[in-house]
């Protein structure tokens, strides 16, 4: 029986599905990496071993290695539903070892979390492949950013909130709620799980082990021009964010200020700051293309780490810089540096990120959309896992404010590449009209 065609679905559609996954999908990375970084400084965990929650993050980079499975077995769904319940069972658990020592049981949680998070982003990234055409990237990765950091946020920044209010366990299963609702969402609705589209078949039936499509599907990206340096470029573009990044939450701690405060400021205002980055980024992108969006976008990206390191200053952290009145408090409320450095945090990671993910999906031939764009995310996930560890002994050894501006300059390298990298995404833009 001949298989059915791929149901073209409107493109508002897609942008909801797209937002959905990817809501699902910032869950779990926020929970591990400000969370759990936050939990573990108030448990006396040091800097350096918070720094090994990069590492496990690893899995995100290595979820290359079993790609090619996705793309040989199995509907997208079927890999996305199975990696939601194990993400459930992991919350679960820390959430009963919550208070308690950090053991070894508690990093091994931690890190089969991480690998099923992974298989979960694995099969996410290749759905929205399958149904997305590259005119429609820009927009879409505008929502995909915007609603991927309000998941980050929500099981972050927002979870600290809560457990501020009702303790660390009951937060957790909360968090563990949010997942089995979106695990149901796709179980319910089948615009989240439809088969693949007839082009994102391989042409070429022989090729069936996982082995072989492995190897075409790398074969594949050499169609690419001046890929040694689309590949040096992955690595670097994100670089600078993600030896920041590891740090933001510590920071926030070592300054005195509480849970609550880093909840509300980085994430109610900052989900906002962040959803109108994305979009704003992904109309830009939609608009100019991507080429215009990864060096203009990249720029307020870069820019952006200058905040952490003003209001890392001496007497910084803690001026009042103005006082805001708002309804329903009868206390004006002060507004500091590090207020304003994660709202322009937030907002610029929307803004570069709508532009660079568009790139990375741009380049992936949609019957291996599962492993090319694995291969692409192990990359600059790799290239983030160890800044991200690496930030951990930097502002040990250097203090937070000599870090911050490091993490500024570890993000121009990236645009040194650009004129190689233009050239390649005005080809793929011109092939899609």
């Amino acid at each position: 029986m001949k298989p059915q065609s791929h149901p073209q679905l409107s493109l508002p559609l897609k942008l909801l599905v797209v937002g959905v996954l990817y809501f699902a999908e910032g869950i779990p990375f926020g929970f591990v990496y400000t969370t759990l970084s936050f939990y573990m400084r108030g448990q006396g965990v040091p800097l350096e071993d918070i720094g090994i929650l990069s590492l496990l993050g690893l899995a995100w980079s290595f979820k290359f290695f079993w790609s090619p499975l996705a793309d040989r077995f199995g509907s997208r769904a079927a890999w996305l539903v199975p990696a939601q319940v194990a993400i459930i069972a992991c919350l679960l658990a820390l959430a009963f070892l919550a208070g308690k020592p950090v053991t070894l049981v508690f990093w091994l949680l931690v890190g089969l979390l991480c690998v099923a998070s992974a298989t979960q982003d694995l099969a996410v990234d290749a759905y929205s492949i399958d149904i997305l055409e590259v005119k429609e990237l820009g927009l879409a990765n505008g929502i995909r950013n915007g609603a991927y950091r309000v998941g980050v946020l929500s099981a972050g920044a927002g979870l600290l909130i809560v457990s501020d209010r009702v303790g660390w366990s009951p937060a957790f299963v909360g968090v563990s709620v949010m997942m089995a609702a979106m695990a149901l969402t796709v179980l319910i609705f089948r615009p989240f799980r439809l088969p693949r589209p007839e082009e994102a078949k391989p042409a070429n039936p022989a090729v069936s082990g996982p082995l072989s499509r492995f190897a075409e599907a790398l074969r594949g990206l050499k169609r690419h021009p001046y890929i040694g340096v689309i590949i040096l470029f992955t690595l670097l573009y994100k670089a600078g964010d993600a030896l920041m990044g590891s740090m933001v939450s510590p920071f926030w701690k070592d300054q005195g200020f509480s849970a609550t405060e880093f909840g509300v400021v980085s994430g109610i205002f900052g989900s906002v700051a962040t959803i109108l980055g994305g979009l704003l980024g992904g109309i830009f992108t939609s608009r100019c293309g991507i080429g215009p969006g990864l060096w203009a976008l990249g720029l307020f990206q870069a820019v952006s780490n200058l905040g952490y390191w003003v209001a890392a200053f001496p007497g910084m952290t803690r001026l009042v810089l103005w006082q805001v009145s708002l309804p329903g408090l009868q206390t004006p409320v002060a507004i500091h540096p590090i207020y304003l450095a994660s709202q322009g945090e937030s907002l610029s990671s929307g803004l570069g990120s709508a532009a660079f993910m568009a790139f990375l999906m741009s380049l992936c031939d949609k019957r291996f959309s599962a492993t090319q764009y694995a291969f692409f995310a192990m990359l600059f996930g790799l290239s983030g896992r160890i800044m991200g560890y690496l930030g951990g002994w930097g502002a040990k050894h250097f203090g937070y404010g000599n870090f911050f501006f490091l993490t500024f300059l570890a993000a121009l390298p990236a645009f040194a590449l650009l004129p190689w990298i233009l050239p390649v995404v005005r080809g793929i833009e011109g092939k899609d009209q």
